[in-house]
């Protein structure tokens, strides 16, 4: 068997977002029969893939109920009665929200947190809490507290994190879409590992009060998605909206095909060679040369998270709370924080400005970067390290290399699926935008995804018809 060749049936998808709102309105289902349907999806993947850390049943129908009652009295919402995944790092209230830690077992939040009720307040309904990294320190949603996350493509794989939850959720077809949190990656990575869609937007677009902090100055709340229209469906709750117009032919990509010194294993390099390829001809490609853009940037991003984590960590709790409730990655993390001084995270945000002004020159000729979301598949569950070509190091550093960077800057970035060939498992294709482009990025994603999906579909047929 191929190493890379999923062992498992590829789950089916629950139906995207727009078609369960249509079949809603027009009354060929309800809310309570939608909610109930992912109730029973969510408990399933809870027990065979941990994708769910707590599942609210009975507050799900409660809202099920009053939506139906909605689309009864013609007054639904934009978002009535469609079910959702929150990651367990955002407070819901009245759902157990334990952010992944053992510290937090049983916790309540009193209120929900601001992302949470915006999707809330237009009719979407939480069916409970997707997996989470301790913490969202981590890029595996591994735990030896709750157990290890599983990938439903092929359960010997990661998710990725620290939305791992979400993305197998969505990957199962639990739920067609969630909210997550992306610090480093922690949206875009298990997206890509996942074969689904994960989109930070600019950072500050979206409020984060209520979300347990990793790193306030990186943290972007973000959505995840079976498709672009399921997230960019979300992220109209906050005023992110596609252009009216189509995407303009004048639309410059910068292809970026490596970030040093991680090179592309052989199947991600493929993936993305042939989707480049592909896009040519529809929009202006051009290879981006900017020699040093990435120059200590991966540096400043861990020197940053441990300096804020570290200082958020031990304000609010004492050592013995911390070596007796914390996991054992986490407690390492708040080790090496404590070893930092205030001249190293001084001297990590003068890199990040420095950064920041190269990455806004270096796109100042194209309207979007296109570069794989990860170097490599996903990696095995336990596995500590990888080799990809002539490259060795940790699997953090391999799946983190090419998304830290977009938040150390605060670009918003999107993962999209790229097409897993004869069985192979997915990679990711990120695409990058200025701030403030939210909607042109998401708009510009979905007319590749058509694409890209187009040219799979193309490539399925042919082959079943040549077998």
């Amino acid at each position: 068997m191929n190493a890379d060749r999923p062992p498992h049936p590829v789950p089916p998808r629950a139906p995207g977002l727009r078609p369960a709102l249509d079949a809603l309105a027009a009354r060929r289902t309800t809310a309570v029969a939608l909610i109930e349907q992912a109730l029973d999806a969510a408990q399933a993947s809870k027990r065979e893939l941990r994708a769910f850390a707590a599942i609210d049943r009975d507050g799900a129908l409660a809202r099920a109920a009053e939506s139906d009652a909605r689309y009864a009295q013609g007054r639904p919402r934009t978002l009535e009665g469609l079910p959702i995944g929150i990651k367990d790092l955002i407070d819901t209230q009245g759902i157990e929200t334990g952010y992944g830690s053992a510290a937090w077992l049983g916790h309540l939040p009193t209120a929900d947190a601001d992302v949470v009720r915006a999707l809330t307040e237009r009719g979407a309904i939480p069916v409970g809490k997707t997996a989470t990294h301790e913490f969202a320190w981590g890029v595996t949603t591994a735990s030896a507290t709750f157990g290890d996350t599983l990938n439903p493509l092929d359960r010997t794989r990661i998710p990725g994190g620290s939305s791992g939850g979400a993305a197998a959720a969505i990957a199962c077809g639990a739920v067609a879409a969630g909210l997550g949190t992306d610090t480093g990656g922690s949206v875009r990575i298990p997206a890509a590992l996942c074969g689904v869609v994960g989109f930070k937007p600019t950072f500050g677009a979206l409020p984060t009060r209520g979300i347990f902090p990793l790193a306030p100055t990186l943290d972007h709340p973000g959505f995840l998605g079976a498709t672009v229209d399921d997230v960019a469906m979300l992220a109209e709750a906050f005023h992110i909206d596609m252009p009216p117009h189509d995407v303009p032919a004048s639309v410059r990509l910068g292809v970026l095909r490596e970030i040093a010194p991680v090179p592309l294993d052989a199947n991600v390099a493929a993936a993305f060679d042939t989707a480049v390829a592909r896009l040519g001809p529809l929009f202006a490609c051009a290879t981006l040369d900017a020699p040093g853009l990435f120059d200590g940037v991966f540096e400043a991003f861990a020197h940053i998270v441990l300096t804020e984590g570290g200082v958020g960590h031990f304000r609010h709790n004492d050592a013995d709370r911390i070596a007796a409730d914390y996991g054992c990655e986490t407690i390492e993390r708040l080790e090496r924080a404590k070893t930092l001084t205030l001249g190293d995270y001084a001297r990590a945000q003068q890199t990040r400005r420095d950064f920041t002004a190269r990455l806004y020159r270096a796109m100042s000729a194209v309207d979007c970067l296109l570069l794989p979301t990860c170097p490599c598949t996903a990696p095995r569950v336990g596995q500590a390290s990888i080799d990809i070509g002539d490259w060795s190091g940790t699997v953090r550093e391999a799946l983190m290399t090419y998304t830290a960077p977009f938040n150390v800057a605060g670009f918003p970035a999107i993962s999209i699926p790229l097409a897993a060939r004869d069985g192979l498992l997915p990679a990711g294709l990120q695409i990058v935008a200025k701030p403030g482009h939210d909607g042109a990025l998401l708009q510009i994603a979905q007319q590749i995804e058509r694409v890209l999906h187009a040219d799979a579909s193309t490539h399925s047929h042919t082959t079943r018809s040549t077998q």
